[in-house]
């Protein structure tokens, strides 16, 4: 274990107080808001803040009624605070490391556990996934966000960006997929071996198939299982 005196952990570990832009990575574990206005946030995600920051979580008819009903089958995975104000927000996900995308027109579906933030300038709706085997997968919904502005995601460890190919398709499991381009749409495959070699109830035997043009992010972790330790 590294060894320091308080001013040069100080030094080391203090935040960036230079002007930055909306969404910034204060360290590869923690984004930093200099919030102005509005951001939409995972519920339970802020760490801490300075400024005049209020928080509020979503409303039930916040975005709308068809939303309100796809929220009713997703569960708390994309529960939504509204942050408000002028200042410095900091955000989190169980040591989760970030990513951020500057969407300008462009999509991405992300998996309802590994949204952080968006910026409200963002266009979103949570597609639920259609057939049992995402139910039984642990996947049961996403969220595709598209339009103008910052998205942030989280993964496990570092994520792992597969380009999915016409006549070239791409297969991952469902608990380890983050995220993928807004035009691809999965579908569910069983995968029998699998079901006759380790069971029934085995998540492996059931896989997401992403075939077409664009890409799909994976991480080194299947969601759902015991959390990780964060790692430098």
């Amino acid at each position: 274990m590294s060894k320091y005196s308080i001013d040069e952990f100080i030094r080391q570990t203090k935040q960036d107080e230079r002007g930055n832009e909306f969404f910034e990575l204060e360290t590869p574990r923690i984004l930093e808001v200099n919030l102005k206005d509005l951001v939409w946030a995972k519920t339970g995600s802020m760490i801490s803040y300075a400024g005049q920051i209020k928080f509020e979580r979503e409303r039930m008819l916040e975005h709308g009624l068809g939303k309100m009903f796809k929220k009713a089958f997703s569960g708390e995975g994309t529960s939504l605070m509204k942050a408000t104000g002028n200042g410095r927000l900091y955000l989190a996900d169980q040591g989760k490391k970030i990513t951020i995308f500057d969407l300008n027109n462009e999509s991405i579906t992300v998996n309802g556990n590994d949204l952080l933030a968006f910026e409200p300038t963002i266009e979103w709706d949570i597609n639920l996934m259609r057939k049992m085997a995402g139910v039984m997968s642990g996947g049961l919904f996403n969220v595709n966000l598209r339009g103008k502005g910052k998205v942030a995601i989280t993964s496990h460890y570092e994520p792992l960006t597969l380009l999915v190919k016409p006549g070239e398709p791409v297969i991952t499991d469902p608990n380890a997929t983050v995220a993928w381009s807004g035009n691809l749409q999965p579908e569910f495959r069983t995968d029998i071996s699998f079901r006759t070699l380790l069971g029934r109830g085995s998540g492996e035997s059931f896989q997401m198939e992403f075939s077409g043009e664009g890409f799909v992010i994976v991480q080194p972790f299947e969601e759902g299982l015991a959390a990780p330790q964060p790692t430098s």
